[in-house]
């Protein structure tokens, strides 16, 4: 329990009346009545569930201390009585949504008058949990320099193990009208301290820095799914991380920059703040307060070069390369082929842009882009890499409007060649045929199956051949369906719908059947499937890409806690993949950690590398 205080009899009185009368009925009826006046207490307005059982009530004279104060972005205050209940479910915090620059200050005894409503940040149909708070206010400022309530320590120690309730399927699988159990789940623990001044101490950094945003992820558990680089890997639905939590900066980054922190730092002393829940990424602790952030030794990674008998593939997400980047960005990718994945033989690259970018006029080609990255490339030591792709319809393949995003094959002539059939373009389809008897494609580049409606404004995939001392291997460039639109995993629906699963579904059986073309051709077929699959090792995805033996995911060869190619919100998880067929028995895998553990990055994505002798 935060508190041994209760409640006095009066206010029971009136919370009974309340309930009598039907003002705490819940959201159903909405109509803006007025919660028994004078006696209203901040944890009546929070009550026991995510919704506030006063919502679309006003009430009036609520006390509290004001515990911070924004003045930019949702502007408001948060305040906070200091005399709490003895229910852990309640919380004591609520924000003040002013709408204009707060008049008040922290420290401040106020009371506040004004209508309790939910907010749900990014709206109602991004399955985000709401926020309860009294909007339209009118605030008279009692007195000043008042002592701030006790922040509540979130630490290994009061944070439960399991994530969240199971959603209640009469509601949907919302877990909204579900009573808190703050003791049980870590949701729950977090939705009971929503708007109440909390802290955390000594905590590891597992989502770098963002200068943009004036924001971090740390976790409060250093043990929980740890690795050996400092963060903390997602290796399953039920792997959720229930010791992450997001840090944000109170102070508008104009008055007051935002540390520079990579994985595996350390935010040291104390951290404390409201608690507050975030449209990207659900719990915030807005900091007040920010602790310090001690440096680690976390650098970037370089991959062992092949051997001579040895074809190295790798796949890589440049993140929207156009002609119109800075030449640094250029620079610095192409020494990242060079020095961190040692010149491969072949390198898939995805989000390679047309050559004007973004600029919506119908340019489809990247030749442009290509001759500029390959000459960084050759530049940086590398080899005079040659190209082949396919350039995409204008605006078909879903990504930045009049950017023409398309996969790329990038190969070394001195070590590999590609064999040239017969090049596609967007709307045909390459097939599978023989030449003296072993598996061929009938285009080389070619796209494959583009007019499956799986693909519609996708990155279609791209198909070659290439011959390394003398055998043939195919390589299959991806770029599946982005997760845009799913559910976070502070989503109220638990689990969280994950609407985006159901094309790259769709895309992975494609590209599953075309492989087992291949495959029905020649047995023996080597044949890589790779790119950003935008899914996870344990994905239905992914299963679906490895159906009936024809590739299996190579990143499961590496220990469970080094499965990684991308941080996203303090979780460390598998986005980019390299599949092998049954050929290619024996290989070393490595996903090459330059990128997502940064704060200063080149690409979003950490490359993958697989060397293998065909």
């Amino acid at each position: 329990m935060r508190s041994s205080h209760s409640r006095s009899a009066a206010v029971a009185a009136v919370v009974a009346s309340a309930l009598a009368t039907g003002l705490l009925a819940g959201t159903a009826d909405a109509a803006e009545g007025t919660a028994s006046a004078e006696a209203v207490r901040i944890h009546d307005i929070q009550g026991t569930t995510r919704i506030s059982p006063l919502n679309g009530k006003q009430v009036a004279d609520v006390a509290g201390i004001v515990t911070g104060v924004r003045a930019y972005g949702s502007r408001g205050f948060w305040m906070q009585d200091p005399d709490a209940d003895d229910d852990d479910a309640t919380s004591e915090g609520v924000f003040v949504f002013t709408g204009s620059a707060p008049t008040v200050a922290v420290g401040d005894a106020v009371k506040v008058s004004g209508l309790v409503g939910e907010y749900v940040p990014g709206g109602t149909n991004s399955g985000n949990q709401s926020i309860t708070q009294i909007s339209k206010p009118t605030v008279t400022v009692v007195s000043s320099g008042n002592a701030l309530p006790e922040a509540v320590a979130v630490n290994e120690y009061t944070v439960p193990a399991a994530y969240a309730p199971a959603g209640d399927p009469a509601a949907g699988g919302s877990i909204n009208g579900l009573t808190l159990e703050p003791s049980r789940y870590a949701l729950d623990h977090y939705e009971a301290l929503e708007g109440m001044n909390v802290s955390i101490r000594n905590s590891r950094v597992v989502g770098a820095s963002s200068a943009q945003y004036g924001e971090l992820w740390v976790t409060v558990k250093g043990w929980e799914n740890n690795n050996r680089r400092g963060g903390t890997v997602y290796g399953s639905y039920e792997s959720q991380n229930t010791g992450r939590l997001k840090v944000q900066q109170l102070a508008p980054l104009a008055q007051q920059p935002f540390p520079v922190a990579n994985v595996g730092d350390k935010l040291t002393g104390t951290t404390e703040g409201p608690m507050d829940y975030n449209q990207f990424g659900g719990y915030t602790l807005v900091a007040r307060t920010l602790g310090t952030v001690a440096k680690g030794t976390l650098a970037p990674e370089k991959t062992k070069p092949q051997a001579q008998g040895e074809l190295a593939v790798a796949t890589y997400n440049v993140e929207n390369l156009d002609p119109g980047d800075p030449q640094e960005k250029f620079d610095a990718l192409a020494k990242a082929v060079v020095e961190n994945l040692a010149s491969p033989d072949i390198l898939a690259l995805e989000e390679i842009q047309d050559d004007n970018g973004a600029k919506n006029d119908g340019t489809v080609s990247a030749e442009q882009t290509l001759a500029k990255f390959t000459a960084a490339i050759a530049a940086a030591g590398g080899p005079s890499y040659q190209w082949r792709t396919v350039n995409p319809e204008n605006n078909k393949d879903g990504g930045q409007p009049g950017g023409n995003i398309r996969q790329v094959f990038l190969f070394n002539p001195d070590r590999v060649s590609f064999t040239d059939r017969a090049a596609g373009d967007a709307a045909t389809a390459t097939g599978v045929t023989k030449v003296k008897g072993r598996a061929a494609l009938t285009h080389s580049p070619g796209r494959i199956d583009p007019a499956n409606p799986a693909w519609q404004d996708s990155r279609k995939p791209l198909a070659g051949e290439f011959v390394f001392r003398g055998r043939t291997v195919f390589v299959i460039a991806n770029h599946f369906g982005s997760k845009g639109g799913d559910e976070g995993l502070t989503s109220h629906h638990q689990p969280p719908v994950r609407s985006s699963e159901a094309q790259r579904l769709q895309q992975a059986q494609s590209v599953n059947a075309f492989v087992k073309q291949l495959l029905a051709a020649d047995k023996n077929a080597r044949v890589l499937a790779l790119g950003d699959i935008n899914d996870f090792e344990f994905s239905e995805t992914t299963k679906a890409l490895e159906d009936g033996g024809a590739l299996y995911a190579a990143v499961k060869s590496l220990p469970k806690r080094e499965r990684y190619s991308y941080v996203f919100q303090g979780n460390a998880q598998v986005l980019d993949q390299i599949l092998v067929s049954p050929a290619i028995k024996s290989y070393t895998y490595d996903s090459v950690h330059i990128n997502a553990e940064f704060a200063v990055q080149n690409s979003d994505h950490d490359p993958q590398v697989l060397r293998f002798r065909p």
